[in-house]
């Protein structure tokens, strides 16, 4: 066995790079850069005015001022702010030229073209003043390579002056279930039978991330079956299996890799559940084995999956995050393999579900942590504070 870093390391190692493209920003959100987004232009590119009311001279405080003009967004007033003279001014508009604060529109009373004061007005010169460049300027570095393109990431994009980005190819990944005993979800299930969920589970779980999914469907446990199953998958990034992973006898995934000419990297890692996991090359084509109990899929799909698809579409940070709770209940020393129970996490309290074994459905619908107990730990006591990634 390998520890979970080793394997996560030598996952990320198999992945070549994909092509780079350029999207449009309509197109671009999720995705991760493949370019540092340098500033094209000054935001904002001249003084703008914060609120809507009046503009004026500060030194002409506290008034009366004569009304000679007009500025609102895209269309600026032209002339001169002189002694006691203002211009009416909305929100985002320039501020006028001889104007150097904003007179809000609640604190005015007019009388024809006469502004009189009826508050506090603004304090300060450059009160309700967005000054020129106060977001960024020209040539700033706003967003670097690898960075994820949140709605927010979208925005400062557009506004520095780019209408495409150059973003990282969305890899092609292929989930195969395999087992005698699946049927379809939904369809007519006997004792002997299991609903195939693995397959859709994971489906959902990349439904976030910047990749195109095809659920190739199940195939028994037969070598020809899944020889033929790899064949027809030639064309993926990554082919995802779960299940047969193990050494039963039934267990025909790594046999069927190998036969098709794969060169395996690992199998088996130091953690529970999702021990017996397996990785390789078959051509180009990374090959991922995932356990078949739903929860050890689950696990193993967030620990491994998830931040080799990350890596593969150019993400900086791959891996997930580490947070902190403290702990409600004790939890059991560890033998020689980390442990990820599922738990919940709420208000800075974290807890671990009774039922762990990797064939439970109900608490991994019910989980938004896994506790990271790592392996040979002695007994975790309750108000003590612990590791988890939330799900």
């Amino acid at each position: 066995m390998i520890s979970l870093a080793e394997a996560q390391a030598r996952l990320i190692a198999l992945a070549d790079a994909l092509p780079l493209v350029t999207a449009p920003l309509t197109n671009a959100y999720g995705h991760y850069l493949a370019e540092d987004i340098i500033a094209k232009r000054t935001q904002p590119a001249a003084d703008l005015s914060a609120m809507d009311g009046y503009a004026i001279r500060f030194a002409d405080m506290p008034g009366p001022w004569i009304l000679i003009g007009e500025s609102a967004a895209g269309s600026p007033f032209t002339g001169v702010i002189g002694v006691r003279e203002t211009a009416r001014i909305f929100t985002g508009a320039h501020i006028p030229a001889g104007a150097d604060a904003v007179l809000i529109q609640e604190d005015t009373k007019s009388e024809g073209l006469v502004i009189n004061l009826d508050g506090e007005g603004p304090g300060f010169a450059g009160k309700h003043i967005r000054r020129t460049g106060s977001d960024f300027a020209e040539n700033d570095s706003l967003l670097t390579k690898g960075q994820l393109l949140s709605p927010g990431a979208i925005a400062v994009s557009a506004m520095a002056g780019f209408g495409a980005v150059l973003i990282g190819d969305r890899p092609k990944v292929t989930i195969i279930a395999t087992g005698d005993e699946l049927v379809p979800p939904g369809a007519p299930c006997s004792t002997e039978q299991i609903p195939s969920s693995n397959s859709i589970m994971l489906t959902a779980m990349l439904a976030g991330l910047p990749c195109d999914v095809t659920n190739y469907g199940i195939v028994p446990d037969s070598l020809a079956a899944l020889s033929q199953a790899f064949t027809d998958c030639a064309d993926a990034d990554v082919i995802v299996t779960t299940g047969g992973a193990s050494v039963g006898d039934h267990d025909y995934v790594q046999a069927a890799l190998i036969a098709s000419g794969a060169k395996m990297d690992f199998w088996r890692i130091a953690i529970k559940p999702g021990k017996p996991v397996m990785a390789g090359k078959l051509g180009k084509t990374i090959v991922l084995g995932l356990p078949g109990n739903p929860s050890s899929a689950y696990v193993t799909a967030f620990l491994l999956l998830l931040p080799l698809i990350r890596h593969l579409s150019g993400a900086l940070s791959p891996y997930p995050l580490q947070e902190q709770g403290v702990l409600v209940g004790d939890i059991p020393a560890t033998q020689n393999r980390s442990e990820y129970l599922r738990g919940h996490f709420a208000s800075g309290l974290v807890s671990a579900f009774r039922g762990q074994d990797s064939g439970l459905v109900s608490t991994l619908a019910k989980a938004n942590a896994l506790i990271i107990c790592p392996a040979l730990s002695p007994d975790i006591k309750a108000g003590e504070t612990v590791s988890f990634h939330l799900i």
